[in-house]
């Protein structure tokens, strides 16, 4: 119990009670509007529906609930620490593989990648079962604080070393090699296949957002991911570390992720943006009231479907 009093009280430091909940106020302001922004034109400005469109929705959505959860989070922090309410980007990289390096055998149906997505949702469901099997919440008694998923009781160490070695394993190993090793073939395909053509400017640009794409995945994920994974083994050696304060710091990278989400992967779009402004400002005008249902202009309302048109142009 003093052990834990002693790393509440450490933890409860201008890092966590000011500057993370400053940081999920500004991800917050900013990542609820663009996403749900994001959501809405790939769901009613886009009559046809194609797989990527299926995918960033998906993606869209995921930020948004991670968001729309920030302010008890923003809440918890900003209390002291004291928690008062009681008790997709594998399946992208593959799919942009598939549409660049193989575009005439790019078949996946709408169907087959809605059945993907479900899949994706009800694992990832599924592997946050076991945090229901312990105590997420630790009442400090001396401190009169309640943590929320911040400390856990000495004789509950060892499931939680577990799984989040595993989910560690699982969530972020297994992904980001799988990006690498598809945003690497993307990369070697568009190199190959450069001309002295006007499409070496498209081709030029995809590979910029292919290499954005990547980096902004790595730079949001690795920092946060490595520093649990060294906590936890460290833990199960019983060896005791202070991994709290960096991880804190490299959390908001991974949650910042989620409101650079849409300007990476959708505003990057020259139609996509103006679908934007035009439902913005001129909502509900003849030339916004039907869906846009052009091929040409569903095929850039994603990075990914402006990618797999590039190797067409030679």
């Amino acid at each position: 119990q003093n052990g834990i009093e002693g790393f509440v009280a450490a933890a409860c430091g201008v890092l966590t009670t000011v500057f993370l909940p400053i940081v999920y106020i500004f991800i917050f302001i900013v990542g609820l509007p663009t996403n749900a922004m994001a959501l809405w034109v790939f769901l009613f400005r886009t009559k046809k529906k194609h797989p990527a469109s299926i995918l960033m929705a998906n993606l869209a959505l995921a930020d948004l609930l991670f968001i729309v959860w920030l302010p008890l989070k923003i809440t918890y922090h900003f209390n002291g620490n004291d928690w008062t309410f009681g008790e997709p980007l594998s399946c992208i990289s593959v799919q942009r593989y598939w549409a660049i390096v193989h575009p005439l055998s790019q078949k996946l149906s709408s169907r087959v990648t809605v059945c993907v997505c479900v899949c994706v949702w009800i694992v990832v469901w599924v592997l946050t079962v076991p945090l229901y099997l312990y105590d997420q919440t630790v009442k400090v008694t001396n401190l009169n604080t309640t943590t929320c998923h911040d400390v856990t009781f000495p004789n509950q160490t060892h499931f939680p070393v577990g799984y989040f070695l595993t989910m560690g394993i699982v969530g972020y190993v297994v992904p980001c090699v799988v990006c690498t090793v598809a945003y690497f073939l993307i990369f070697k395909s568009l190199r190959s296949s450069f001309t002295k053509t006007s499409g070496n400017k498209k081709k030029r640009k995809a590979l910029i957002l292919m290499v954005i794409a990547l980096v902004m995945f790595l730079v949001c994920f690795t920092p946060s991911n490595i520093t649990l994974m060294v906590h936890f083994s460290l833990l199960a050696r019983g060896i005791e570390n202070d991994t709290h304060g960096l991880y804190i710091i490299t959390l908001c990278l991974s949650s910042l992720n989620s409101c650079l989400d849409p300007f990476v992967y959708y505003f990057i779009s020259d139609d996509f943006r103006d679908h934007v402004k035009n439902t913005l400002m001129c909502h509900g005008t003849a030339y916004l009231h039907h869906p846009v249902s052009t091929e040409s202009n569903i095929m850039v309302l994603s990075s990914i479907d402006e990618l797999s048109g590039v190797l067409s142009v030679k």
